[in-house]
This record gives structure tokens, sequence and C-alpha cells, in this order.
């Protein structure tokens, strides 16, 4: 099976990239998420945030990769419908690793509150500059951040339940075209 997915496997570099993002988009969603009700993640905050930069910048590394580098097509047979949905979903999740960031970082680059203004640190590491916005687009980008963070909560249930019943139900490669790993 190995060999017969060779040339219908994702490169490995788009592999690194898929993962590695959805691993820090699914730890930001529960952070942000869950921040409110549980304080233990409140105290993750910092992280969310370096973790919010983090995905802006491989997103953008992964848009320039998926642009220069076709994916394997979908299997012979998948419906044109099922073509178009998918396709919508990839750039809708394309199009929220960078809309959420983006709002995130509109949002603490407000003017500051009561209190000492802290900055946008990069894990401790760096600070990461503030964005030039006013109070109104603070404002929206907190706004934006919040509904994003459900869409894209929704966004990925789906596309894991769409990988799911590809595996499980149409036992076809497209999960496995994915995979980090095949026997070699």
């Amino acid at each position: 099976m190995a060999e017969r997915l060779r040339g219908e496997r994702y490169s490995s570099v788009a592999i690194a990239f898929h993962w590695t993002i959805a691993a820090l988009v699914i730890a930001n969603l529960i952070i942000g998420i869950g921040h409110d009700g549980i304080p233990a993640l409140r105290a993750l905050m910092g992280a969310h945030k370096a973790i919010g930069i983090t995905v802006l910048a491989l997103t953008a590394a992964r848009v320039a990769w998926r642009l220069t580098h076709r994916p394997p097509p979908l299997p012979a047979g998948t419906p044109g419908w099922e073509k178009g949905l998918a396709h919508a979903t990839h750039w809708s999740l394309y199009l929220l690793m960078v809309a959420m960031p983006l709002t995130g970082w509109m949002m603490v680059s407000g003017p500051p509150g009561p209190g000492p203004a802290r900055p946008l640190s990069w894990f401790g590491l760096f600070d990461v500059p503030k964005l030039p916005v006013g109070e109104g687009a603070a404002d929206l980008g907190h706004n934006a951040h919040g509904l994003l963070g459900w869409l894209m909560l929704a966004l990925v249930v789906l596309h894991v339940a769409a990988a799911l019943r590809h595996h499980l139900l149409l036992r076809d490669s497209v999960l496995a075209r994915m995979a980090p790993a095949l026997d070699r």
C-alpha cells in the first residue's frame, strides 16, 4: 500500500506544515475558548498569543508552499460537490489561520487599559511590535476574534469528520496521504 500511495501523498513539507499548524490551532482553541472558565488556562494566555503569531508565520509559509506545489488529486470518482466542499473548507481554514492571529493581534494592540501595559512577547524571547490601531479597531478585533474562534472550531470538526469518513467509511487514501509516516 505504501508504494501505491507514493504518488498520491502530500510532500513531507506539506505534511509537516499541516500537523504542526493543526496541533498549534487545537491548542489555541482549547486555551482561547476555555480561558474564561478554567483559571489554569487563563495563565496560558501569553503562550496563546505567541502560538497565534507562530500560526500566522507558519501559515504564510504554508500558503506559499501550497501555491507552488500542487496537492495530490482527490480519488477518482469523488463527486464534484464533495471536491468543491473540500476545496472551500481548506481555503476557509487557510483564511481563518490568517484572520484569527491578525484579529487577536489587533485586539492586544489597542490602547492600554488600566494598569501597566504588557508587551506582546513571543515566548519571552522577543517582543512583537503592536499594530498601529486605535480603540475602535482593537474592539473590532476582539469581537471578530471570538466569533472566528467558534467558526474555526466548527471547520476543524468538519475537517476531522471528513477525514474519518474517508478513512473509516469510504476506505480510500485521503487520510493516508496526509499521514505523518508510512511503512517505508
